[in-house]
């Protein structure tokens, strides 16, 4: 922490693209956090890699395989550390990602839709 003409400052470690805070809230054990799921039409991505570089928890990976247009469609890597912010649905030019919330206490389910 560091005081800047009485402003105070928390400074963030920074360790592989993930931002850890120095402190922790108080009411951290009372609010539980969103989580959500990923569905991909692997048919309709085209792989721009637009959800992959603007995922602020780094979820999703660009895969080995191809889809039938030749392109390499993205994949929930990291599923368990979505929470559900929808910039990858909001951003993908073909509508081929859709975040769903997941409640508490259910699992997410891996799912990719192999449909057009």
């Amino acid at each position: 922490m560091v005081e800047l003409g009485g402003n105070v400052i928390i400074l963030l470690l920074v360790d592989e693209g993930v931002m850890k805070y120095w402190r922790k809230t108080l009411d951290q054990n009372k609010v539980k956090p969103i989580r959500g799921q990923i569905e991909i039409l692997k048919e309709r991505c085209k792989g721009c890699r637009f959800c992959i570089e603007f995922c602020p928890r780094q979820v999703l990976e660009e895969s080995a395989e191809f889809n039938s247009k030749g392109y390499h469609p993205v994949y929930a890597a990291r599923s368990d550390q979505c929470v559900n912010c929808g910039l990858c649905e909001l951003i993908c030019p073909e509508f081929a990602i859709k975040a769903i919330p997941v409640e508490e206490g259910q699992e997410a389910v891996k799912k990719e839709v192999h449909h057009v």
